[in-house]
């Protein structure tokens, strides 16, 4: 029980409570102090007052108060309550979870200990606690509509949907009265309930009971889809039709409805007997509306031949002349067949060429226009820059025309800035957008644009200065602090990529860290939603989150930044001077150059820290900036990334990132490969396999299966101690190829064939090489000569040939090797940056 206290104290205790729950943190520590005044040993107000303290962000003072209040009163449930809520705001739920445990066994009825513990047992996926603890609280309280569907929700998350219904069921039969035609949240509940049934495998008594609701329904919309997804389950394709056609009543430009009602009038669209019917299906959704875009492009996917052609100068010249904008855009997919392309090419450049005709399928004349003709020439200008179609001579050409026209267009300066970049000259790309940022400086997408081209040109600085004109300047940290806010990953992303491409490291992580953080957030932003979504009814919804949060972190953005932070922890393992801020590898030197570095490094260190030092002794006022909640906003103690630099185990750090990337996003063939890298330098053979194994089967013929194979049987002929019994007996079994009695000589063998079956493509020919630089220390120089002459294969692309520059680096190759690459290079793409030496 908690220790008693005078009436006064306990007053001031109720108050305690409340200033903390309406974050008057002042208020309530000063309330707090009061009553320890006196009773300096009252276990809860201790707990009150380090929970107060831990919302400030004295996190560690908190704790030691929090186990100072647990040795006052252990039998407490506030303290222990108040114990766990501080181990949940360090995440550790498992150490929350107990705490949560020990205040029910002293307060058992405690609703709000019981809810604390459900929220966080769904947030940990733990769903049988979940279901317990959702058990306990309906007990307590059935009156309550949320309770119920709580349940239910704890159950269906558990995949027993059978229970889940029961539950809903058993909810619905309490209600003396019929719930208002306008209760949201009983609309909701029902809807909920239909999804239950359909996901538990009854699609037949799923689409019963939506005829039973579905009067009563709001979300009619919700009610249709799940109509025609039904009837189309059960092969009821014509009432499936009827019901699609429904739906394109209520939307015309949806093409999933589109989909659907195809699937539901058996038409095939690789089937040539479906053609006609699909286009007099298409037709007749045209005629109905003349606005109607989706009716008309749709067609574009499936025809072929002349009656492709006719349908795409129709489509195009009704585009062309209203000077749509993205028409290519539109478009653009149908590149992929290289006959729809070479038609659609055809068409555009009779367009533009004829001038009494219209070069149009049926031969019509039509009249010349200027905006017409200034619509076709943009057209060409981007069919020419797209990479299916690609030009740029072309492309600059068609560009050029519109800029003597209109200079001060910004779209037309936009695909100028597009065509510089695919030459790769970062820098004329950056200036031509920034040029067009400036011809409007109200548009905030243009001025984003600039920013980006501006960080591919690895000019950071301008690119934060181009994004405070639209950010909160005035925010703790300035415009990096405002982008931090609002989440902006694409600008991080960037800005990550670009410090690692100039090997400011430390930069370089911290940007990419804050991105796996953003995503932490993500994770974390969901706990609030397992409560608020029961109390708005919004279940559907909450259900859909809630998986889509299981799968998180295969999101694009956090496995680009995964992969690049990868690779500066692998870089850091193989070259520890890099956490000294070194960006070049100090091995090669002797004893006296590398002291003379070194020394030289440790004078620069200085200098910035003296720096660092005086503009953070400048911000102090923005340090200590308020949050209208009196809250303290933090400033960034490691706004360089030193101390993520410092990391003595960068190997392990990278698995914070290899882990999630690999387990979600396993399809990704270059995140297996340095899965293999990670592994392999950890000395988890096994695991390196894994990653091997799984990338072969994703590609077999990927240039980084025939280089890690290679390697790791390589790597297993020079084990300096045996692996253990059931390892070493897995790796025999399953790794064959080479065989294990491949010896160097034999690897050397093995890679030279390679060579010759992939003589004509430079990325295989760069991984047979690095394979060849591996094995033998000595090949340095004919890698080098080798490399060079890929330079001159048919074919090679500016990447591939970037792609040279990496390898000659990591080979630590001299000036003078990387001066020849980069010379010969130019030759063929003058003016790209990443041969500027």
């Amino acid at each position: 029980m908690p220790q008693p206290l005078p009436a006064k104290e306990s007053s001031l205790f109720r108050q305690v409570v409340k200033f903390y729950e309406s974050k008057q943190y002042k208020k309530g520590l000063k309330s707090a102090d009061q009553i320890l005044k006196k009773h300096p040993n009252h276990g809860d107000t201790q707990a009150m007052k380090a929970l107060i303290l831990n919302s400030q962000g004295h996190g560690e003072e908190a704790f030691a108060l929090g186990k100072l209040a647990l040795k006052s009163d252990m039998k407490s449930h506030v303290c222990w309550h108040v114990y766990g809520l501080l181990w949940r705001s360090v995440k550790n739920y498992e150490e929350a979870v107990k705490a949560y445990k020990f205040a029910l066994r002293i307060e058992p009825d405690s609703q709000n200990i019981l809810r604390d513990l459900a929220l966080l047992q769904c947030q940990i996926r733990d769903f049988e606690g979940y279901i317990e603890s959702r058990r306990k609280i309906l007990d307590a309280r059935p009156q309550l509509r949320q309770n119920w569907t709580g349940l239910a929700i704890a159950y269906h998350l558990s995949g027993n949907y059978k229970q889940a219904e029961h539950i809903l069921v058993t909810y619905e039969e309490t209600l003396k009265t019929a719930p208002s035609k306008t209760d949201l949240e009983h609309s909701e509940a029902t809807l909920y309930k239909n999804t239950v049934i359909a996901e538990s495998g009854d699609t037949e008594r799923a689409l019963t009971h939506l005829h039973e609701v579905m009067k009563a329904n709001l979300d009619k919309t919700a009610v249709l889809e799940l109509k025609a997804k039904y009837q189309l389950q059960l092969d009821r394709k014509e009432d499936a039709a009827k019901t699609y056609r429904a739906l394109l009543a209520r939307n015309s430009e949806y093409r999933a409805y589109y989909d659907g009602l195809e699937k539901a009038l058996s038409l095939d669209r690789s089937d040539d007997a479906s053609i006609p019917k699909l286009k007099e299906l298409y037709d007749g959704y045209a005629n109905k509306n003349e606005r109607n875009d989706a009716a008309r492009r749709i067609p574009l996917d499936f025809l072929k031949g002349d009656e492709f052609k006719t349908a795409a100068d129709q489509y195009l010249r009704r585009k062309l002349n209203k000077g749509v904008p993205s028409t290519f855009p539109n478009i653009k997919a149908l590149y992929a067949d290289a006959e729809k392309k070479a038609i659609i090419e055809d068409l555009v450049l009779g367009y533009a060429s004829e001038k009494s005709m219209n070069g149009s399928a049926d031969g019509k004349a039509h009249e010349e226009a200027s905006q017409f003709a200034d619509s076709v020439t943009y057209f060409l200008a981007q069919h020419y820059t797209y990479v299916r179609s690609r030009d740029l001579e072309k492309a600059m050409q068609y560009i050029e025309r519109l800029l003597e026209k209109n200079p001060k267009s910004v779209d037309y300066n936009q695909i100028k800035a597009r065509i510089w970049k695919h030459y790769g000259n970062t820098q004329k790309a950056a200036d031509t957008i920034n040029h067009a940022r400036e011809l409007d400086l109200k548009d905030r997408y243009i001025n984003t644009k600039c920013a980006k081209y501006q960080l591919r040109n690895n000019e950071n600085e301008k690119a934060l200065e181009t994004m405070s004109k639209f950010t909160r300047n005035e925010a703790v940290g300035g415009p990096l602090g405002d982008l931090h806010d609002m989440q902006c990953m694409w600008f991080l992303l960037e800005d990550g990529e670009a410090h690692m491409r100039q090997n400011n490291v430390g930069l370089a992580l911290k940007r990419f860290t804050a991105i796996a953080d953003i995503f932490e957030v993500w994770q974390e932003d969901q706990f609030d939603f397992h409560s608020f979504s029961l109390r708005k009814g919004q279940i559907r919804a909450y259900i859909d989150m809630v998986r889509w949060e299981d799968h998180l972190r295969d999101h694009p953005f956090f496995t680009r930044a995964a992969l690049s932070a990868i690779k500066l922890y692998t870089r850091l393992y193989d070259n520890p001077d890099l956490a000294k801020g070194n960006s070049v590898d100090l091995n090669g030197l002797d004893a006296a150059e590398r002291k003379k570095a070194l020394k030289k490094l440790q004078k620069e260190q200085e200098k910035i820290k003296k720096a660092e030092a005086d503009r953070k002794a400048a911000a102090a006022a923005k340090a200590t900036a308020k949050a209208d909640d009196g809250e303290v906003k933090k400033e960034d103690t490691d706004p360089k990334g030193e101390k993520l630099l410092q990391t003595k185990e960068p190997l392990e750090v990278a698995l914070k990132f290899l882990t999630p990337l690999l387990e979600l996003s396993s399809r990704n063939i270059e995140g297996q490969n340095l899965g293999f890298q990670v592994h392999l330098r950890r000395g988890k053979p096994l695991l390196a396999f894994k990653c091997l194994q799984a990338a072969k089967e994703l590609d077999p013929s990927h240039p980084s299966v025939h280089k890690n194979a290679i390697l790791l049987r390589n790597h297993l002929n020079n084990l300096k101690e045996p692996l253990p019994e059931p390892i070493a007996e897995s790796i025999k079994q399953n790794f064959t190829t080479p065989p294990p009695t491949a010896d160097v000589a034999a690897l050397k063998a093995l890679n030279d064939e390679y060579i010759k079956a992939h003589s004509s493509s430079p990325s295989h020919l760069h991984s047979a090489y690095d394979v060849r630089h591996h094995l033998d220390a000595a090949s340095k120089s004919q890698n080098e000569d080798d490399l060079l002459k890929t330079l001159d294969l048919k074919g090679i692309e500016l990447g591939e040939a970037a792609a040279g520059v990496g390898l000659l680096r990591e080979w630590k190759s001299e000036g003078k090797v990387l001066d020849k690459y980069c010379e010969k290079a130019r030759g063929k793409w003058d003016g790209a940056a990443t041969f500027v030496r």
